[in-house]
């Protein structure tokens, strides 16, 4: 039986601020890293960032081998403990995500231990990178990833055989590790942020790019690191040639056993992203000699590329696969079947109606709309639980379908819509003429908020994905109606794709339209349909 070992972190730049998790799963037995995986999730606390990473580590792991054992290292003493079942919890956003994450693996599979944060590094600067890349709008990607190469070593937890490459290679990084520490600076070291400052202050290399520290150290011979024992984000002051000269000397280490290291995982490969994997690590280690910086960059650029849209290919091939292709034990998902609500007075006029305004009842085309839902549904037979946003427009739909299939509604706040600050009971060209600049921006990034203090995208996409978890582990297996508005159907679907923020405005959803996605156990989601209205007609 194959050991994974999982290591998970999160970190959020506020508290609750803009956030990100990272995760690696590594041989047991090897060290050898066999998925990085990161994710910027949008406005979160810390807590709710280490959860996600510890689910996407263990759905990593479940897709590796659904048999194996694992052991999950994280430095949040808060996790550990709750998911070994000696405290309990109580945040009502952690709920859902700790269910979903006992629920990857059978009970006995998985096992828990805390670790000092200066041992997570791997996990944390996947986190950073991922933060870094929802800073600039983009999504993080594993083959453009770095933050293997400045991670601590990983010992394998039992000896190798003679000739083993994985070995051999993590030997090679261990000794060039201890040729380092043991150098030191050649100047002097100032203290500075510890690293355990989450988030904000947590070293990563985007942050460096970010204040020009990586470019000073380019330009003057300068690099930031940070310190494996205590954990501090120093300034190591060395000539521009001995920068050199270690590149090289790794280059040339690794050109000879990380590469035979990539051969072997190769020849034994069975997927094309494994090969595609293989493929950046060798020429990460193709360069050699004064050159080797720039060599490494030209080299890997190709091979990123073709990792790039292997692992684009297989995710999509899985998200399409999924419905047809789970495995027979994973069971029934939970199904969403998202009931945009009838039309209002505002409706046809095309204004702005969240959660901030007037809160308006239907319109008699939008009850008689409702009525034709809830015939629909009833001819279908499958609902078996309804629940509504708290709004009048959405109580109202609910009750016409619910009474129609005998059930009763349950209300959650999480699917109200977003609330749209002074732009409420506004036209979208009102908008425009009377708050331009507020307006402009909010279409270009989803953290910008209407004028007013209304909700942000972001925000309305944390607080849907609260809602989404805690609605799936209260419903494993069954079909639900939900009834909700644009923004949140919008962003469900959104999640479900792992579609950017921009594709909200790409998505047509009428009045008492119909959605469905389905949620499977293994995490993976289904959308089966958008903006149904056949019933209407």
């Amino acid at each position: 039986m194959r050991e994974f070992i999982v290591e998970a972190d999160g970190g959020s730049r506020g508290n609750p601020g803009p956030a990100g998790y990272g995760a690696v799963v590594s041989d047991a037995a090897t060290g050898e890293t066999l998925r990085e995986t990161a994710e910027y999730i949008g406005v979160a606390t810390n807590n709710v960032a280490e959860y996600r990473g510890l689910l996407a580590g263990l759905r990593a792991a479940f897709a590796l081998d659904p048999a194996a054992t694992v052991h999950v290292r994280m430095d949040s003493k808060l996790v550990i403990e709750q998911m070994s079942g000696r405290w309990k919890i109580k945040h009502p956003d952690m709920k859902p995500l700790a269910a979903q994450a006992a629920r990857v693996f059978p009970p006995g599979q998985v096992t828990y231990e805390w670790m000092p944060r200066a041992q997570n590094k791997h996990a944390d600067r996947l986190a950073n990178e991922a933060m870094d890349a929802g800073a600039r709008g983009e999504r993080w990607s594993e083959a453009a990833s770095t933050a293997e190469l400045h991670a601590a070593p990983r010992v394998a937890a039992t000896p190798e055989p003679p000739g083993d490459a994985a070995a051999g290679a993590a030997r090679v990084r261990d000794a060039l590790a201890a040729g380092r520490a043991a150098a030191g600076p050649a100047g002097p070291v100032p203290d500075a942020v510890p690293a355990s400052a989450r988030g904000a202050t947590s070293p990563s290399s985007g942050d460096r790019a970010r204040t020009g520290e990586a470019r000073a150290g380019a330009d003057a011979g300068t690099q930031a690191e940070v310190d494996a024992e205590t954990g501090k984000h120093v300034t190591a002051v060395r000539p521009a040639e001995a920068a050199a000269d270690a590149r090289a000397a790794q280059a040339v280490a690794e050109g000879g056993i990380a590469r035979a290291d990539a051969d072997v995982r190769a020849a034994a490969a069975e997927t094309p992203v494994v090969r595609a994997e293989a493929d950046v690590r060798a020429a990460k280690a193709g360069a050699s000699g004064e050159n080797a910086d720039a060599d490494t960059r030209a080299a890997k650029a190709g091979a990123d590329t073709r990792a790039a849209k292997v692992d684009a290919d297989t995710r999509a091939a899985q998200a399409v696969a999924a419905p047809g292709w789970a495995p027979a034990d994973m069971g029934a998902p939970a199904t969403f079947v998202l009931l945009r609500h009838g039309e209002t007075p505002l409706t046809p006029q095309k204004r702005f109606s969240g959660s901030g305004g007037t809160d308006p009842s239907l319109s008699d085309i939008g009850r008689e709309q409702a009525e034709r839902a809830a015939a629909m549904l009833a001819r279908r037979g499958t609902i078996q639980a309804v629940v509504s946003s708290p709004l009048a427009r959405t109580r109202e739909t609910a009750g016409i379908v619910a009474a129609r299939l005998g059930l009763d509604v349950g209300i959650d706040d999480g699917l109200r819509e977003t609330d749209f600050g002074a732009w409420e009971g506004l036209t979208f060209a009102e908008v425009r003429e009377r708050h331009p600049d507020d307006l402009n921006a909010w279409l270009a990034s989803p953290d910008a908020e209407p004028t007013g203090g209304g909700e942000s995208f972001a925000a309305t996409a944390t607080r849907l994905a609260a809602t989404r978890d805690k609605l799936v582990a209260a419903h494993a297996g069954r079909t639900v109606l939900l009834v909700t508005h644009v923004t949140p159907i919008k962003t469900l679907v959104r999640l479900a794709l792992g579609a950017p923020p921009e594709s909200l405005f790409r998505m047509e959803l009428s009045a008492a339209s119909l959605s469905v996605v389905a949620y499977y156990a293994d995490g993976n989601a289904s959308v089966r349909l958008l903006n149904d209205t056949s019933y209407l007609r």
